[in-house]
């Protein structure tokens, strides 16, 4: 019994000190592979590299790092292998691997480690690895991307080794096609690529299509089966990515859609209710564009941990100042030009050349920074090279909402309904006892409160400028005609049927034939159907 316990106390106490003793061993396993560095032949560097390297240990990255870019020395004293650092005209000689100062030496004390480009590929392809292997899932992200970008035969085998290692499936993925896309290249056989073109025919992206051409065109490809499953995978993907395009040119179109129906359709309400032409309607997206960086600009100074709720307060009080001038301007002019058309294209033309130097005076004539929130930053990456943000997403959101609460309002409200009354006929509105003056004011505050908070949701993905406006104006009177003077249904329509035809035009002919065309494509629909999409009815209507 005695004897039984001294053994396992003997056991226990070798065990223990071998767990002691072993970082001491390693560190110096490690030491003795660093000063394989300062070898005299490259082909030994070479091997050196790769002997640490294959350790994986992470303080091994840095070291070929500063080794990379000539910071490693040796001490001319005994050889010893040393990471330099200058100070003060002298150099601080440290341990490569700790970082733990040894002296600090005059730079005739030291000896420079040669380098040749064969040696520093060799380093390169070391670091690469051993990025595979980081702690970080996004350093091995973007070490996997460039492998693929670069395909080379040296890298098989550190992905294989990661692959099999890796856990979290985004950069499973990524490591998973950089493998393919090497194999594809350098595969020792073809049933090697064969597989590699099964992979990556998965990959509907514009790189792999370049890859596959690669393959084509590779002269010591003579397999043909490997060659006619690359030509049918190229086929493949590229059908994918036309499907992937298509795809994002319908979200580009909603987008620039969702856009057109913010900047409209306070204007579809005021030109439908009065008949107003109001050439200063971009003006009021640009004053609410302006709210918004007032408003931010208050978030940073006083409350900037609240920043991502800014926009929550600025949709209010952009509706507010717009509306107010709105008011102001229904009025102050527009009452006393009804019934002369190019009297009131003139006095708001002019208007607006007023409110665009204002802004200028205030704030001067260059850009003003509109800040994201949190919220409306970044994107959702799909397949095809297709980025659906989250800040135009959120726009589109918002525009349905502002178009459904307006529908709201012109359906359950009293004033939606003189609103309406007014609209149909005048005359008889007035007769029974609907004051259409204020009715006016209103209608005119209202568009000018919407586009207020279309310049919000402008400001997140235009330059807010005093010309801001000025380019929505002219689409704006085009998608309101287009969909029919006054129809909130047509307005929407039309805001979605111009975005997504611009955007599909715009990949043919070019973004300024494309307005050219959509222009000259809405003229001929008006000479057809003069009412637009969705005709207003009634006695003034039929008019």
């Amino acid at each position: 019994m005695f004897r039984a316990f001294c053994k396992f106390v003997s056991v226990a106490f070798v065990c223990v000190s071998l767990a002691s003793v072993a970082p001491a061993m390693a560190a110096t396993d490690l030491g003795g592979l660093v000063q394989g560095l300062a070898a005299k032949s490259f082909s030994k560097k070479i091997k050196a590299v790769r002997t640490l390297a294959a350790t994986g240990d992470p303080v091994v990255a840095d070291l070929l790092q500063n080794y990379l870019e000539r910071k490693i020395y040796t001490l001319k004293k005994d050889g010893q292998v040393v990471l330099t650092e200058r100070r003060d005209g002298k150099y601080v000689a440290k341990n490569p691997l700790t970082g733990a100062v040894i002296a600090t030496v005059a730079k005739s004390k030291l000896k420079k480690i040669r380098l040749n480009n064969r040696l520093r590929r060799a380093i390169r392809a070391a670091l690469g690895g051993l990025t595979l292997a980081s702690k970080d899932p996004e350093k091995r992200r973007q070490a996997a991307d460039t492998i693929f970008k670069a395909p080379k035969q040296s890298s098989i085998a550190g992905l294989k080794q990661a692959l099999a290692r890796e856990t979290v499936p985004a950069v499973k993925a990524r490591f998973t096609r950089a493998l393919a896309a090497s194999e594809l290249l350098h595969g020792g056989t073809p049933e090697v690529r064969l597989a590699a073109i099964g992979v990556l025919r998965d990959y509907a992206e514009p790189e792999i299509g370049a890859l596959l051409t690669r393959a084509l065109a590779k002269e010591g490809e003579k397999d043909a089966s490997v060659r006619a499953a690359a030509r049918e995978a190229l086929d493949f993907v590229e059908g994918r990515m036309a499907m992937w395009d298509i795809l994002g040119k319908l979200f580009q179109g909603l987008s620039l859609g969702s856009v057109l129906l913010l900047a409209a359709i306070g204007l579809a309400i005021t030109f439908g209710v009065m008949g107003v032409i109001n050439m200063a309607h971009g003006e009021m997206v640009m004053l609410g564009a302006y709210t918004t960086f007032v408003i931010q600009e208050a978030f940073r100074l006083y409350a900037p941990a609240g920043f991502d709720l800014s926009l929550f307060v600025a949709i209010p009080a952009a509706f507010l100042v717009a509306g107010a001038f709105g008011v102001a301007i229904e009025r102050g002019i527009i009452r006393f030009l009804y019934g002369r058309p190019l009297e009131t294209l003139l006095a708001t033309w002019g208007l607006s050349l007023v409110l665009q130097q204002l802004v200028r005076s205030i704030f001067g004539p260059t850009n003003r920074e509109v800040g994201n929130p949190s919220w409306m930053t970044g994107a959702i990456e799909l397949q095809g090279g297709v980025l659906l943000t989250y800040n135009r997403i959120w726009i589109i959101v918002f525009s349905l909402l502002v178009l459904g609460l307006l529908v709201v309002v012109m359906k359950k409200t009293t004033f939606g309904l003189q609103m309406r009354a007014v609209t149909q006929n005048r005359r008889m509105a007035s007769s029974m006892g609907i004051r259409t003056g204020w009715v006016d004011a209103m209608t005119f505050g209202l568009g000018s409160g919407v586009a207020g908070m279309a310049g919000v949701a402008l400001s997140q993905i235009d330059n807010v400028s005093p010309n801001l406006g000025q380019a929505y104006i002219v689409d704006s009177f085009m998608v309101v005609v287009f969909g029919g003077v006054g129809n909130l249904l047509g307005t929407l329509v039309g805001a979605t049927s111009l975005g997504i035809a611009n955007k599909f035009l715009e990949a043919w002919s070019g973004a300024v034939l494309a307005k050219i065309l959509i222009l000259v494509a809405v003229i001929l629909f008006i000479q057809k159907r003069p009412r637009g999409l969705f005709a207003l009815k009634g006695r003034a209507a039929d008019a």
